[in-house]
This record gives structure tokens, sequence and C-alpha cells, in this order.
């Protein structure tokens, strides 16, 4: 028999499967949660069921509102885009266009439409349906987007119809029933990228109205949703079914107008612990996991398990809030980021091969700077430095996250504690503030507040640097308060700019001025993997996560 370490490495797509062998066993089991009643493997034909265990519930399921992992992860089998992304090149591919042109000098987008496609809800796919989502998104209310902070169209277009002078969206034309025109303010590069997001899933204008998708008047676990969000109906392969606290079950969409693969159920079932998820795999009650952690790697390996990892494309970060007025001070700032240890870190909880980051966009995009600039880690400096800005002790509250686990942090409360540990070493007067991640965790760190620290990270979802510097960078927001004009107009000027070196040298620039100014530490591009049971033949693994399990091949 081989031993443990052999191994067999296949390249595919943007991922690395890794086909394991077999030996020893793994730790204790430990309780996992109520699986339903289709949680049994079944045969692999055209109605298999598929188990596959996250991190945690997503958040809601209207990705409009909504873009956390684990909602995306769900709301991808369910809604389609107009453009697609292409699993090799990360490039836009069609989907429910199947055509499109570009005119004045990119301020117009002409998609054709793909013929035949009905809503999950029996209602047609048409140019209508789609300005009906386009206005829907642009129409959002200031209220609302301060319920649902998952929103993702001002990031993308700027502005809302509330400030409609300083939106990249325009409008949106039916130029009939197979076509239709979206017109912009001004160019944007990465405008076809972009609508490969969830977020701009089309939904049935009918479900929408039904279920008063503007209206937040439920509640799941503290969040706000709508009555949509709990039922969402797109033209994908997969129907919503139902969804409890502990799974998200989908069905096969038996009218999709593309190919329905081998599986028939999806349980997405919740563990929210890293070592009840490997159990689960182990025991054979699920199939497949996201976010395999340097704990459980290796008895995985061992257990002969599959492990698909994905090309690094996120950057997980301290954020540090400049609303708190102690870290308006650049060098308090900068003595943070002298206090990290980002080697240490690395090598404790990430999995192998996994790169110190000095900015906020990943090696393999076009725009990342290796020249930017970077403090290092220095303790004594760091010391000097808070010395120097006459930092007194003030106490640095210090959030993070628990009971999930992200792509860019499989153990946020191991991380937690490491740099709490390094900070308070250079004297530092950090409070630690736990709260757990589907009790509002992400809505508490993105809004204005008094969290001083927080751990997060940014899981790239198209190729292009607006991607990351846009969200994160591009305005002033309520997780960082970082405010420099000149970037924001910078970061505004480059998605402008057609693809080519003047557009890779201005987000170099972007990218070294931001690094400079210390608005967050950067501390490593994660890879993240996935880990599948002998059933699961290929997984279509993506950088960035477009994930559709009709892809899933299974054995029979």
């Amino acid at each position: 028999m081989p031993s443990s370490t052999s191994r067999r490495t296949v390249i595919k797509t943007s991922a690395v499967f890794l086909a394991l062998t077999v030996t020893s066993c793994t730790g204790a089991p430990v309780p996992a949660p109520p699986s339903p009643s289709a949680s049994t493997p079944a045969d692999s034909g055209p109605d298999a069921v598929f188990n596959f265990g996250t991190g945690s519930q997503p958040l809601g399921l209207d990705p409009a509102l909504s873009n956390d992992v684990e909602s995306y992860r769900v709301t991808r089998q369910v809604l389609e885009g107009l453009v697609g992304v292409d699993q090799t090149t990360g490039q836009p591919t069609p989907l429910l266009a199947t055509e499109w042109s570009e005119s004045d000098e990119g301020r117009s987008y002409t998609f054709k439409l793909r013929s035949g496609v009905t809503f999950q809800d029996g209602t047609p796919f048409n140019a209508d349906a789609v300005c009906a989502n386009f206005n829907r998104w642009f129409n959002f209310p200031a209220n609302l987007r301060a319920k649902a902070p998952g929103s993702s169209f001002k990031g993308v277009f700027k502005a809302h119809s509330d400030q409609a002078a300083l939106s990249v969206f325009k409008s949106c034309t039916a130029v009939a029933a197979s076509t239709v025109r979206i017109d912009l303010t001004e160019r944007f590069t990465g405008f076809l990228q972009a609508l490969t997001l969830p977020a701009f899933g089309m939904s049935s204008p009918q479900a929408l109205v039904s279920r008063a998708a503007d209206v937040l008047d439920q509640s799941r676990d503290g969040q706000p949703i709508s009555a949509y969000a709990a039922h969402p109906v797109g033209t994908g392969p997969f129907s919503f079914g139902s969804w409890d606290k502990a799974s998200v079950t989908l069905v096969i969409n038996r009218s999709y107008w593309g190919d329905k693969g081998q599986i028939g159920t999806i349980n997405f079932l919740t563990y929210d612990h890293p070592q009840s998820r490997l159990q689960a795999l182990l025991d054979g009650k699920i199939d497949g996991f996201d976010a395999v952690t340097v704990g459980n790697f290796d008895q995985l390996v061992k257990r002969g398990k599959q492990i698909i990892q994905r090309d690094p494309f996120s950057v997980m970060y301290l954020g540090m809030n400049q609303d708190v007025p102690v870290l308006q001070n650049i060098k308090v700032r900068q003595a943070i980021e002298m206090a990290i240890d980002k080697d240490t870190l690395i090598r404790k909880f990430f999995i192998d091969n996994t790169a110190q980051a000095s900015q906020f966009v990943p090696p393999k995009l076009s725009g990342f700077n290796n020249t930017a600039p970077a403090l290092g880690n220095d303790p004594a400096k760091a010391k000097t430095f808070l010395a120097e800005a006459g930092y007194k002790g003030e106490e640095l509250k210090f959030y993070y996250p628990m009971n999930v686990t992200r792509p860019y942090l499989p153990t946020p409360e191991k991380v937690y504690a490491e740099i709490s540990r390094q900070l308070t070493a250079v004297g530092l007067n950090v409070r630690p503030m736990p709260l757990d991640w589907s009790s509002g965790y992400l809505q508490q760190v993105q809004s204005p507040g008094d969290h001083a620290l927080h751990l997060l990270g940014w899981n790239g979802a198209y190729s292009d640097a607006d991607n990351f510097l846009g969200p994160l960078f591009g305005e002033k927001t309520g997780e960082f308060g970082y405010q420099d004009a000149q970037v924001f107009s910078k970061i505004s000027r480059a998605r402008g700019l057609p693809d080519g070196k003047e557009r890779n040298e201005q987000y170099q620039t972007i990218n070294a001025q931001i690094a400079a100014s210390v608005p967050a530490v950067p501390i490593a591009f994660p890879i993240s993997a996935l880990a599948l049971s002998d059933r699961v033949i290929s997984y279509p693994a993506s950088p960035v996560l477009n994930e559709v399990f009709t892809k899933v091949r299974l054995r029979p």
C-alpha cells in the first residue's frame, strides 16, 4: 500500500486536484447537525442526491442584497445572469445573453437574449424582465440599503438613483423581446466582467412583486430579509426547495434550457465547526465540503479523501476604522502593521503555498504592484512609532467572527488570538469583541460604529483589479472610515481606461498609494480548498467560486 504522502496531481481548470491515498484514522467525531431525509447519498443517475457541507447558513437568498459566500453558493444554482464565466480564463461567456456588442465608446451595450427561456415560476425571460431587474437595483432606496449592506450595485456602478448624477448606470431599454440595451454614463472597462457577479442574477419580476422583495419584514438569525430572499426564483438549473436552520435544499429545474447534469437534489448542510464537517464527510453524510483547514488537511490525506485547491483569488486582512480617533494617526496604523508577523499567521493557519500580501490585488491580476511598500514585521520599531504617536493605551475594540469558516479565513478565532497576542506584545490595548457570523457580524464591521479593528477578507468575483479596489477603497465606507480623494479619483479614472499599459500602471500606482497610507493590513492571499468523497469524479472548482453543480460528475 502506498504511504500517506504519495500523491497523484492533476491540473483541472483553475484548481489542483489531489487524489490522496489511504492510511490511519481521524480524531473523535464531533456531533453533526440534523440532516434532511434525503441526506444519504443516492445512486448517481439523473436524479442523484448531492450533499454539500457549508461553514455557515446563508445570510439571505436574494443575491442583490446578500453577497456572502454561502448566499452566493446557493443562488448561483438558482439564478443566472446575462453573462457567464469561462472556468479556465475567467473571461465573460454567453449565458442568458447569447451575444453582445459595444457602442458609443464603451457607454452602451446591446445584448441578444437566449430564446425560449422561462423563470422557474413559468413566466417568460425577456428584455422586459432584464430591465425590471436593473431598474430595481438602480432604485434601491437608502433605507433598504442601510438594512442590507450586502448590496453590490453601488460597489460596481458607484451610485443609485438618488444620486443618479454619480452613477455609472444610466438606463435599461427593451429594444425588442429578445434584445436589451444597457446605457452607461461613462466607459466602464470591467462592465461585462462585473455582470458575472451573482448579484446581477435575473429574478422573476412576478416573484419579486408577489414576495415583496424590497420589504425586509422577515428575519433569519437576526438578519432582516424579505419573503423573496427566503424563496428566490430564477432561470437556473435548480429551483428553491426549502430552507431550515440546518440546511437549504434545491431541486432540479426540469424546464431548464441547458445541461441538467446528474444531480436532482442538492442539500447544503451547515456544519459551523471544521471538525464536524470533516467527520460528516468521513461518515458518508456529505459528498464534499468547502474551506478545508490546516487542522483537517492531514486527516483528509490519511483517509484518502480528495482535495481540490483553488488558485488564490481572495485577500485576508486586518481592517482598521479611521473614524476611531486614535487610528487617524498614521503612525499608530503603521505600528499595527509592523506588529503583525504574517509569516507566523500563514504557517499556523493557512494551507501550504499561501502567499503573504502587501496589497489588496492578487498577483495574477493586472495592476498588481511588485514594489508596493511594506513595513514588514518589526515589533521594536512598532513600539517606537506608538511612542512617537503619543499613544496612551487607548482601547481598541477588535471584532472577529465566530462559528464560521470563510475561504479567506478558515479559523477566525485562532487567527484573532494570534494577532491579538502580537498587538498586545507591542503595547496596544486590545479588547476582544467576538460576534457570531450569523448574528450580524458583516453589518457590524461594515457599518459606521466603534469597531477599531476587525478580521475580514474579500473574495474576488471577476478578473479585474476594480473588483478589489473599487468596493474596498473607492469611496469612504463605514468599514474603514478611509478618506483619500486622490485615491478615490484615481480608482474612478482607472475603471474607465481601456485594458493596456496605462490602466495597469494606474492600478499599480493606486496599490502603492493605498499601501503607504495603511487603511488596513493585507495579510495573505489564501489558497482555499474543498474536500470530496470518492463518489465525486470531478468538481468545477473556480477561483471566483463560480461553481454550478450541473458540472459535478458522480460515479454511477
